[in-house]
């Protein structure tokens, strides 16, 4: 079995610092010194262990560390101008540096982002319109009556045309529904001597599809009631229709009659 080691890799002393803070879950504010200082040591005693190079700035916070460490221990009092006792916090000087820092830090990682969507965006170069023509550009030069009058021409004519739509209304097309077409085939019967029409006789515009739908789909509900009797000879020809009706039937349409 091989064992291998893993080694958190940081940038620089200030970044180290601030991991160890964080993983701790320390107050920026309020850090605990000497358990930092005795974190941050042994990673530098562990980098050396195993023959890595520890730069010269990593040694320098460390003794910045060791510094803050023995003034921590030995009273914090001093006097201000006026000759008041005021409390010295040896650490302030390196709170601040962390904060800027953590500042700059974080600008960086939002430039390395909106860096990252750069360079998933592409966009067109810009074409040199020169190269497709050596004519050159044209300006209109008209002064500002001319300009206001051929406007004004312009709203009357689109004044015109808006009264003109005004006066015309778009007549919407009504749907046969298969109520009005049962009528209209019942009046059919009724107006034919013969007891049998065509399909095509029961359509008043052969060219109309919904139409069509709209009859086949009655005369297939009508001979389902027995009210009338389909019948085609070959496939795709003329569909006959027989009227069934008994108006002595108490039926809507009344019933088959047995041949």
């Amino acid at each position: 079995m091989r064992y291998k080691v893993k080694l958190d890799v940081f940038e620089g002393p200030f970044d180290l610092l601030v991991y160890l803070i964080e993983n701790a879950q320390m107050n920026i504010y309020d850090i605990q010194v000497a358990e930092i200082t005795s974190q941050y040591l042994e990673y530098i005693e562990t980098a050396k262990s195993l023959d890595i190079a520890v730069a010269s700035e990593f040694l320098v916070l460390a003794a910045a560390l060791i510094e803050i460490k023995s003034k921590m221990l030995l009273p914090r009092v001093k006097m201000d101008e006026d000759g008041n006792m005021e409390l010295e916090d040896p650490r302030s000087e390196l709170v601040s540096r962390l904060l800027e820092y953590k500042r700059f830090k974080n600008a960086a990682e939002l430039l390395e982002q909106a860096q990252s969507q750069a360079l998933r965006s592409f966009e067109k170069p810009q074409e040199d319109i020169s190269q497709y023509t050596n004519e050159p550009d044209i300006y209109l030069s008209l002064e500002i009556k001319p300009f206001i009058a051929a406007f004004n021409q312009f709203l009357q004519k689109k004044k015109r045309v808006e009264e003109v739509r005004k006066t015309y209304t778009k007549p919407e097309k009504t749907k046969l529904t298969t109520e009005e077409k049962i009528e209209f085939i019942q009046k059919v019967f009724a107006l034919n001597n013969s007891a049998t029409v065509s399909f095509t006789d029961l359509l008043q515009s052969e060219k109309d599809k919904y139409e069509i739908a709209v009859t086949f789909s009655t005369i297939l509900e009508m001979a389902r009631q027995n009210a009338i009797r389909l019948k085609q000879k070959v496939p795709f020809g003329e569909i006959k229709i027989s009227n069934l009706k008994n108006t002595t039937d108490g039926g809507e349409y009344g019933e088959q009659k047995n041949n």
